[in-house]
């Protein structure tokens, strides 16, 4: 007589759920003992990966980077698959070895002099923070480190900045900005820049004390040329046609962790969008932590019965955050079919905003574009602009339309980049840059014509983008949403790992990263094949 094989669902065709299936497929003898299916809401596999193209460029919607080459599984696939080199051009997102050119509000050019030493300091209060830099911080005033946020202790670094200057003259501004605003100012523009690092909104809600877990592999970081599906599609290539089935929503997920006994078949059972349901033995969750916090509010259960206080718990502090990427396409302008380069010519452009108390604030500026870092070319003379938005900011821009943005992101630009003729303030010789129109410093004017945009944030598939530690939250919570359900101790007869977790907020120390979504992935496929005695 042979026995049923144990059935295993996998909800989500993300990294980590991918993963986990190529690693129950694929280990010795487990065709035997194992009934794996993968599914999928969407009608793609990928999740937050998501490869496109723009106007005939490669682009990523989603996952852009490989956080650090040593010891990364991601870069040692690519690799492998001969995906890190491509004949098309991709969103390389090279910064021009450097060549950025940093703008002030008014269109106030900086130099490296002004801005070096701000950019110093933040990178190395970050250092401090994540752990890089060992020793006691001169900026960290005395107190409970426990109820610290990364943007309490970031502004104390810049206030003992100032504080060690005292005395020393001050060096002039430009214009409207006072040297100790335009410092502000710079450093605000990295602060907002580490959001859309860590997906918090505000960085007064990232966890201090946490941040030293996170951890990062040495080496550059870089783009996948061929795109990051191609690792997808890789990890995918083993699993048989029929295990992955699109467009299958689970709507509830029924589990037993009051059975009196372990002998029960198949303990879950999952139900569809469609009226469909299915059963399970096992049953891998890879879903973000943004539909696990929808699907723990009671009016809209995922669970049921619900999930265990010490899961919940951890569900809700947790912060989940929401990162979006803004491509626009340069056009040529029709008054300037004379010059075919124009349109190459945009800067890898850094904004440096007014703070919202300065009077000098452009009214016309919307108050999405604010908190914007840069705006610049996918890869060098490349026609596809590309800028980030995280928060507020970037919920705001998935309700825009095409026209709002392009308004919205001309008029910021035209108070930056301004004719030579015009301005008088920069610190340096300006480029001739302009938006709107020509003067005879031979300015090279920028049209916008199509836009694309992501929006993780309204996906009822996703709810956001990425994982961090919020204040309140702690390292132990990523571990607690990696237990398998139900507990032995809290339910000593029912079935064994009904409910297993995945995904990159599982991951205590790579949390927000593909990298720890395919390890997460690996984890739980492992904890199945050690239950059935196969490692």
């Amino acid at each position: 007589m042979v026995e049923n094989k144990a059935k295993i669902v996998i909800i989500g065709a993300g990294m980590a759920g991918l993963m986990a299936a190529n690693k129950l497929y694929t280990a010795p003898g487990s065709q035997h003992l194992f009934d794996i299916s993968v599914v999928e809401g969407g009608g793609r596999i990928g999740g937050r990966i998501n490869t496109a193209e723009f106007m005939g460029e490669r682009i990523e919607m989603g996952a852009t980077w490989i956080h650090g080459i040593g010891g990364s599984p991601i870069h040692e696939i690519a690799d492998r698959i001969g995906a890190l080199n491509s004949d098309q051009p991709w969103e390389c997102m090279d910064g021009y070895s450097g060549q950025s050119t940093t703008v002030a509000e008014g269109g106030v050019e900086l130099s490296p002099a002004t801005v070096d030493p701000i950019s110093t300091l933040f990178k190395n209060l970050m250092d401090f923070a994540q752990g890089k830099i060992a020793g006691e911080s001169n900026f960290l005033r005395q107190g409970n480190y426990d109820k610290l946020s990364v943007g309490a202790f970031l502004r104390q670094g810049l206030e003992s900045y100032w504080l060690s200057k005292n005395g020393v003259t001050e060096v002039n501004g430009c214009g409207e900005w006072s040297h100790k605003a335009l410092e502000e100012a710079i450093f605000a523009m990295y602060e907002n820049n580490q959001r859309t690092y860590t997906s918090a909104g505000e960085l007064s809600t990232l966890d201090f004390v946490a941040e030293s877990e996170y951890q990062m592999f040495p080496g550059e970081e870089i783009t996948i040329a061929k795109g990051y599906l191609s690792v997808i599609e890789s990890i995918a290539s083993v699993l048989p046609p029929g295990l992955v089935q699109l467009g299958k929503k689970v709507t509830k997920i029924e589990w037993n962790p009051e059975s009196e006994s372990r002998n029960i078949p198949t303990p879950v059972t999952l139900h569809f969008a469609d009226g469909s349901h299915t059963s399970a033995d096992h049953v891998i969750v890879t879903v973000s932590l943004g539909v696990l916090k929808a699907g723990t509010r009671e009016d809209s259960p995922l669970f049921n019965p619900p999930l265990p206080s010490f899961k919940t718990e951890a569900i809700s502090r947790l912060g989940f955050g929401v990162v979006n990427k803004l491509f626009l396409r340069l056009s040529q302008p029709a008054n300037d079919s004379d010059n075919p380069k124009s349109i190459n010519k945009f800067p890898c452009l850094n904004f440096v905003f007014h703070q919202p108390e300065s009077e000098f604030r452009r009214k016309r500026i919307p108050w999405w574009m604010r908190k914007t870092t840069t705006l610049q070319p996918i890869y060098q003379n490349s026609s596809i602009l590309l800028s980030w938005f995280a928060g507020e900011e970037a919920l705001q821009l998935e309700k825009l339309k095409d026209e709002e943005i392009i308004n919205g992101v001309s008029t910021t630009i035209s108070n930056f980049l301004i004719p030579r003729s015009q301005n008088e303030n920069s610190e340096s010789d300006s480029n001739g840059w302009s938006n709107g129109h020509k003067n005879q410093n031979d300015t090279v004017e920028f049209h916008f014509s199509q836009v694309l945009k992501s929006q993780w944030g309204s996906d009822p598939l996703f709810q956001g983008s990425y994982s961090y530690v919020a204040v309140g939250s702690s390292g132990e919570d990523l571990d607690a949403m990696a237990e398998p359900l139900p507990r032995t101790e809290e339910s000593p007869k029912a079935p064994l790992l009904q409910i297993l977790f995945a995904g990159e907020a599982t991951h205590r120390t790579h949390y927000s990263t593909t990298h720890g979504a395919y390890f997460s992935g690996l984890r739980e496929a492992n904890r199945l094949l050690h239950h059935y005695n196969c490692i």
